[in-house]
């Protein structure tokens, strides 16, 4: 008996091919699946009676892609397969979809869910491509996304399809595209509604049924050509790897890899083509660049996603209304992305001014997607009906949870938290938006400190993909797992990290801004800092994020420290700075036209002159190379010393929230993955010799020591268990 593929016959002798798993509710790719289509199709060449087929899948989405836990346990035995096992294995997708291509049947694909990754593999192997109209399908090829390249035959069937520059941005961007996009493109022959879905696949099979493809016709040629022979799209090519190169600065190979598919490839017959995908996969699979941004991208994201520091035994909560104190940009933008998503929102400020300024905004990211088409203005009307501007907190004595959003006052946050303990259910939730203010302490405040959490949002909210969740020392089980539900409800990313200062992510970038500052006071040249943050994979420079951040703001927090700490603070390299920048020159940032950089009013900068006056140059510049060292292992020792104080709960919180929330180089899957691929020996020791030469701010803690001592890892079979996870 099948669970995963179902297959029936009817009189016409047509098959459907049913991936329906039963084992699962989502349609994942595993070695069951493997096993089972294998059969599938050697029933399909060999029974007289089926005369075509129809593949088509039982579940909302078509295919899930690779199982989380199997693609886990081969990450971490992957450096014991020899090449060659390995290169059979990444082949074997690819030879099981060539065969069914070429079994002599007409195959259709009937594709009801959205088919990213294998389920776009699937569909493009068979012979005829027909997608519902239901709303959100989507289909795409998006493994560049995890340091891969589409290994079951989609480098060579899209290029064969639509031409190889067409191509290119399908596979080396791994862009999602609606049916309506795909059958523009050429990548599906129709698109119906989801009624007529298996009667269009058949009527294909019996008016026409062609079971060969057009790379395997007599005559065929790649759209637009291909190789040597086709000038125009050889220096296409050229050009492209020149670009690419400039962009990533070497760091990401996949996309070098996609376009040497897309070179070699079309100038081969199919079968040697797929050889070629089939090298470069295993060549980018020993590369520990796919290895970490599949694990940190992938693996721990997928698990993030499905909330895998929930508590057991917690109802879960569904969200039909919010309530957001503060419309400031923060708090508007919950408010507008929560009521994109059908839940209504009562969003409370001081005036009603104010609270009508915050639904202004949400009316205004609408009135731009009216006008570009992608909304109607019905749909933006019912959007903005579910936001309810008001100074009234009475509204919010049904409501589950509530975002306190407000300027990061404690006193203001206080005084916001005993006005909601006035009007609030019992057991519902308070979550303070903050970047860093003690939520063990703002949660006093209240009567329900179990009820009190911390939800850390990035800007824009709508765009940014992360949610920090933080644990106050008295926060229950079951505020944990409502407000994860909510996050979930947002469709985000959550991380869960304990309290403490910084949090995870503000410490964490607060390490590679402070390093960067303090060489801009010894003298290293400014634009040296920026361009090596660029070069090292980090999509913001640190001069440019500390100016769009405002340097004012870094000045009242630091002046803030320096009165909480009193005689025992002790001023920073950094703090001088921008006590200096800010305190006397009024250099605040973007926002008032000059920090680090003058800005134009046209928008364009330049950096300021002034900075070779206050701090000269040094007659010897650093390399590259050190510049680097310095801003990643400031933040690696930091990630560390979050993790043995018990902030970080598991390295994969660390990881996913470095990438998402503050732009760590995704190729070097976030600090504890960059770590253990460099070897944790080789880190204490480059942490030595930095300590040595620029500060104890370098020093390992001992918990690096200790494992490196030891030879233990963040992940794999001998991993350290987190002291968080000891208490």
């Amino acid at each position: 008996m099948t669970e995963v593929i179902h297959i029936t016959v009817d009189a016409d002798g047509i098959a459907t091919l049913l991936f329906d798993r039963s084992d699962s509710a989502m349609n994942t790719m595993d070695t069951k699946f493997m096993a089972e289509i294998e059969a599938a199709i050697e029933r399909l060449a060999t029974d007289n009676a089926i005369k075509g087929a129809i593949f088509t899948s039982g579940k909302p989405v078509f295919a899930a892609g690779a199982d989380l836990k199997e693609m886990e346990a081969n990450l971490d035995k992957a450096d014991e397969i020899p090449v060659a096992e390995r290169l059979k294995m990444n082949a074997s997708l690819s030879k099981l979809l060539r065969s069914m291509e070429t079994c002599g049947k007409p195959v259709a694909c009937a594709i009801n869910g959205t088919a990213l990754g294998g389920g776009t593999e699937i569909a493009l192997a068979c012979h005829y491509r027909v997608v519902s109209d239901a709303r959100g399908i989507q289909l795409g090829l998006p493994e560049v996304q995890v340091g891969l390249l589409p290994g079951g035959g989609g480098t060579q069937r899209v290029s064969r399809l639509i031409g190889i520059q067409a191509a290119m941005p399908v596979v080396m961007e791994g862009q999602a595209l609606s049916a309506e996009k795909a059958l523009k493109m050429g990548l599906v022959h129709k698109v119906v509604p989801a009624g007529e879905l298996l009667a269009e696949a058949k009527r294909w099979l019996v008016e026409q049924g062609d079971p060969v493809q057009p790379w395997d016709k007599k005559g065929f040629k790649v759209p637009g050509g291909a190789g040597p022979s086709a000038p125009a799209v050889a220096q296409m090519l050229v050009v492209s790897n020149a670009m690419l190169q400039a962009k990533t600065f070497h760091n990401l190979p996949a996309p070098k890899a996609i376009l040497s598919c897309l070179y070699e490839g079309p100038q081969l017959p199919m079968d040697k083509a797929l050889e070629v995908e089939a090298k470069y996969f295993t060549l980018l699979q020993l590369d520990p660049v796919s290895r970490n941004m599949i694990r940190t991208l992938f693996i721990n994201k997928g698990k993030a996603d499905k909330l895998m520091h929930r508590p057991e035994g917690v109802p879960k909560t569904t969200f039909r209304k919010i309530g957001v104190v503060g419309a400031g940009l923060m708090g508007a933008g919950i408010a507008y992305h929560c009521a994109k998503l059908g839940i209504e929102t009562v969003l409370i400020d001081r005036d009603q001014a104010a609270a009508d300024k915050g639904k202004a905004y949400s009316s205004k990211r609408l009135e731009k997607d009216i006008a570009k088409s992608r909304m109607t203005q019905d749909k933006a009307d019912a959007i903005l009906a579910r936001i309810h501007p008001t100074t009234e907190y009475a509204g919010l004595a049904d409501v589950e949870l509530v975002v306190e959003a407000v300027f990061e006052d404690r006193g203001l946050k206080a005084e916001i938290t005993r006005k909601l303990d006035a009007v609030l259910p019992p057991h519902a939730v308070i979550a303070s938006n903050t970047s860093g203010l003690p939520i063990s302490e703002l949660a006093e405040a209240g009567a329900h400190p179990e009820n009190f959490i911390g939800m850390h949002f990035f800007s824009p909210v709508e765009r940014m993909p992360l949610v920090e969740v933080i644990r106050g020392r008295k926060t229950s089980p079951a505020t944990l797992a409502r407000a994860l539900d909510l996050v979930q409800a947002m469709k985000k990313t959550p991380i869960v990290v304990n309290d403490g200062p910084g949090f995870f992510t503000s410490r964490f970038i607060g390490a590679y801004i402070n390093e960067s500052l303090a060489m801009v006071t010894e003298g290293v040249n400014p634009a040296l800092i920026e361009n090596a943050a660029k070069m090292a994979g980090i999509p913001v420079g640190p001069l440019t994020v500390s100016d769009e951040i405002g340097l004012d703001t870094a000045y009242h927090a630091s002046q803030q420290r320096k009165k909480d700490e009193g005689e025992a603070f002790k001023p920073t390299p950094t703090f001088k700075l921008v006590e200096k920048l800010v305190g006397e020159l009024g250099r605040h940032g973007r926002k008032n036209g000059k920090g680090f950089f003058e800005y134009a009013a046209d928008g364009s900068k330049k950096l300021w002159s002034g900075l070779a006056e206050l701090f000269p140059p040094l007659a010897e510049q650093p390399s590259v190379e050190e510049v680097k060292a310095r801003m990643l292992y400031a933040q690696l020792v930091d990630a560390a010393k979050a993790m043995a104080e018990g902030v970080v709960i598991d390295p994969a919180d660390g990881d996913v929230g470095s990438i998402l929330g503050v732009g760590f180089p995704a190729y070097l899957g976030g600090p504890f993955s960059m770590m253990d691929t460099i070897g944790l020996d080789k880190v204490v020791a480059e942490c030595d010799r930095l300590a040595a030469r620029y500060g104890a701010q370098y020093a390992a803690p001992q918990l690096l020591r200790d494992m490196a001592a030891r030879g233990q890892r963040f992940y794999g079979a001998n991993r350290v268990l987190p002291p968080a996870a000891v208490r």
